[in-house]
């Protein structure tokens, strides 16, 4: 195993990325498990931050520690190996927070524990399989095509240039449909795995996307297609997806409008 690691992630120079995605997946389990306790209102333990009757949301905290860890690991020289894991480290821990609270940034509202505040955790997930991707060697669109057969005649370098600058144009386009069509995952995993970006490029689109409004009348053959295929497969994994959520982050609330008026629930009240 110590061999495996040492050949797959350190000799190929990927020990700051791990050394970001562990420091990512810890902080962000110990900062849900903290705001849990902290909702749950535990005797024993921590409670929420405050300047004066100010809540400090941690993605203050992470904000500043991803300032240092990057300014931190674009300052250190490459040969200071520690010192640019401890960086990298920095800045996981930093975007872990931040992330963590991704739903508040985007809505620029306090609805940390509302509905909408799963798109926090869609974030983590989506940085989560984004950064074990590029740590396994996947690139995006098969980048380290470009740099391959380096003796090559300068004739064969233009053509597999020019090669890769078409399939790369074709596969930003697949993403943009697969997008539109509301596939967010399919487009982002597709970046790596191009395939897929077929696939969802093809299929149809979800309804309710962007794709849905502008080429589906309601009523046509394919919106009634559309809502079969998200009643028959998307809603269950949804579901799925939502348990998965909920057990490692804690319980969101189902109907926020029932909240009194003029209050949101928010970090301020784990």
């Amino acid at each position: 195993m110590i061999d495996f690691f040492h050949r797959r992630i350190v000799e190929t120079g990927r020990l700051p990325l791990f050394a970001f995605l562990a420091a990512f997946i810890v902080t962000f389990v110990l900062t849900r498990v903290n705001v849990r306790l902290i909702r749950a209102n535990v005797r024993w333990w921590f409670k929420n931050v405050q300047a004066g009757e100010v809540h400090i949301h941690h993605m203050v905290l992470g904000v500043v520690l991803m300032l240092v860890g990057g300014v931190g690991g674009f300052a250190i020289p490459d040969f200071f190996g520690a010192l640019n894991v401890a960086a990298a480290v920095v800045f996981g821990m930093g975007a872990a927070l931040v992330l963590d609270e991704f739903a508040l940034i985007l809505h620029l509202s306090d609805v940390y524990w509302t509905e909408k505040g799963r798109a926090s955790l869609d974030a983590v997930f989506v940085a989560v399989a984004m950064t074990g991707l590029l740590l396994l060697g996947v690139r995006p669109f098969g980048f380290e095509g470009v740099e391959s057969d380096p003796g090559g005649a300068q004739l064969s370098r233009v053509v597999l240039i020019a090669t890769y600058a078409l399939s790369l144009a074709i596969n930003l386009g697949l993403a943009v449909v697969t997008l539109l069509k509301g596939k967010i995952w399919t487009g982002l995993l597709g970046l790596f795995v191009p395939a897929l970006l077929i696939v969802g490029a093809i299929r149809v689109a979800r309804p309710g996307s962007p794709w849905s409004r502008w080429r589906y009348r309601p009523g046509s053959r394919k919106y009634r297609r559309a809502l079969h295929r998200e009643a028959r497969f998307r809603r269950p994994l949804i579901r799925g997806k939502i348990w998965v959520q909920e057990f490692i982050a804690g319980r969101h609330e189902r109907a926020p409008a029932e909240l009194p008026p003029g209050r949101e629930t928010g970090p301020g009240e784990r």
